[in-house]
């Protein structure tokens, strides 16, 4: 049966495009489309911190410290930046699909995360220009306190092409004359830990603290760096005495100020 109140929407949408009015008429579009208690668009680039080009939330605690934490440099720790370095295709990724093994277990999730009271999330990825990747996120929080069910998944993956063309007409003018660089964000942190505490980590130490943090378990950590669990204990191990801490907690306490340098 035709959505009338969606349709509607998006003539507004398509109406609005390259106008101050798109992100919030993208809103209520996707709204009528796909319910949701929360939209966030951002901007990740290689060569820079992500920029939000739009948030809305019903509930304060969702973008409360967006800003401040987010931005600062926790989204090296996010799955959908994850998305962005790793290039994946254009289309819809919903985050409990994407997040590695023990995400809901990590510091990242439990101290940040958590409260931004939300329950459930999905993002529509597109790639408006080189080293640019702009993501529409929808989120159901405490709101509604509902996860999306399957029959919204299914539809959000119908709309993603017209998502994906929507947003990148409207961004095309985004650029970034980087690349973004593994190596070179584990160099910055061994850098940073080193001049502020005076800590100096190997290169494969600071790799398996940065796994640790985005919530990949021993095994997950030794399949990314072509190890074995069994090896990443022992760095594992070294990292934690080096830094003279005992637990995931102690570790995002010590390194999220540092990621953002």
């Amino acid at each position: 049966m035709p959505n009338q109140e969606a349709e509607a929407r998006l003539a507004q949408t398509i109406g609005s495009l390259e106008g101050d009015g798109f992100p919030p008429a993208l809103g209520q579009w996707l709204r009528a489309e796909l319910p949701h208690d929360n939209l966030t668009i951002l901007a990740y680039f290689q060569g820079r911190a992500p920029v939000a080009l739009f948030a809305e939330a019903a509930q304060r605690q969702v973008h409360e410290n967006f800003d401040r934490v987010y931005l600062g440099g926790a989204y090296l720790l996010d799955p959908f930046h994850d998305l962005h370095t790793s290039q994946a295709a254009p289309g819809v990724y919903r985050l409990s699909e994407i997040a590695p093994d023990q995400f809901h277990r990590n510091p990242y999730f439990l101290d940040y995360y958590a409260n931004t009271t939300m329950v459930d999330e999905m993002a529509f990825v597109a790639y408006p220009a080189p080293g640019v990747s702009l993501h529409v996120c929808l989120g159901r929080d405490t709101t509604s306190n509902t996860r999306f069910a399957a029959r919204d998944i299914a539809r959000a993956r119908q709309l993603a092409p017209v998502v994906g063309a929507l947003a990148v007409r409207q961004w095309a003018d985004l650029a970034d004359q980087g690349v973004y660089s593994e190596a070179e964000v584990t160099e910055r942190l061994i850098a940073a830990l080193a001049a502020t505490h005076g800590v100096k980590l190997s290169v494969r130490q600071a790799e398996v603290a940065l796994l640790i943090l985005r919530g990949h378990s021993s095994v997950s950590i030794g399949l990314r760096l072509g190890i074995s669990p069994q090896t990443v204990k022992v760095f594992r191990k070294q990292l934690y005495r080096k830094c003279s801490i005992s637990s995931q907690a102690e570790l995002f306490t010590l390194l999220l100020p540092l990621l953002g340098r």
